[in-house]
């Protein structure tokens, strides 16, 4: 059984409301309670009669995997806000000025792969490449690429940004990126090398 964790960044951030942090953190409850739930179900669903058209075990599994990517990401987005947004250092800076050619032209790829998404922008590090790379999902059950490790999630669902930037996503963007903290995102990264 899954239990929400708690996150020092549900309050006030630059350009983030703790308003918004607040009900943002509801919805991310609502997926743990929600995957708890399906598990629940699971234990007793007909195994027998599963199949692709319509099953218990279809609906059970496919919302299974929606609410637990909800907690997952929520807690990479909760976990890695708070910090100054100063630029990060170390072997992850190296890693994004090789894949990237520099920092700014990831943040500006990043920014736009925000845009363009419909659900969440990450960035991941891809081991089969060998490199860092921008991702979008449209859903919460969208999987990153296979292989990949997310390292840094941006959730750009309109219940992120709305009660501060109205239909203003590029402004919520700006003040995302100004919240980061690059320390735990170093440490997943590297992390994630070894």
């Amino acid at each position: 059984m899954l239990e929400a964790k708690t996150f020092e960044s549900i309050r006030q951030l630059d350009g983030i409301s703790e308003r918004t942090m607040t009900e943002h953190y509801k919805l991310y409850e609502g997926y743990v309670k929600k995957f708890n739930e399906i598990s629940e179900k699971l234990l007793t669903a007909d195994l027998d009669a599963a199949n692709p058209s319509y099953s218990e075990v279809r609906s059970l599994k496919t919302e299974y995997s929606f609410a637990l990517n909800g907690v997952k990401n929520h807690e990479i987005y909760f976990g890695h806000l708070g910090g100054d947004g100063a630029v990060p250092s170390g072997r992850l800076s190296e890693q994004l000025t090789k894949d990237f050619g520099s920092f700014e032209k990831w943040q500006l790829e990043m920014k736009a792969t925000a845009m363009a998404a419909r659900g969440w922008a990450w960035l991941v590090w891809d081991k089969d490449l060998q490199k860092l790379v921008n991702v979008a999902g449209d859903t919460q059950s969208t999987y990153l690429v296979w292989n990949c490790l997310p390292l840094v999630a941006l959730d750009v669902y309109e219940h992120a940004y709305f009660i501060d930037h109205g239909i203003m996503r590029r402004d919520y963007i700006d003040a995302f990126f100004k919240n980061l903290n690059w320390s735990i995102i170093e440490k997943a990264f590297n992390t994630a090398i070894k």
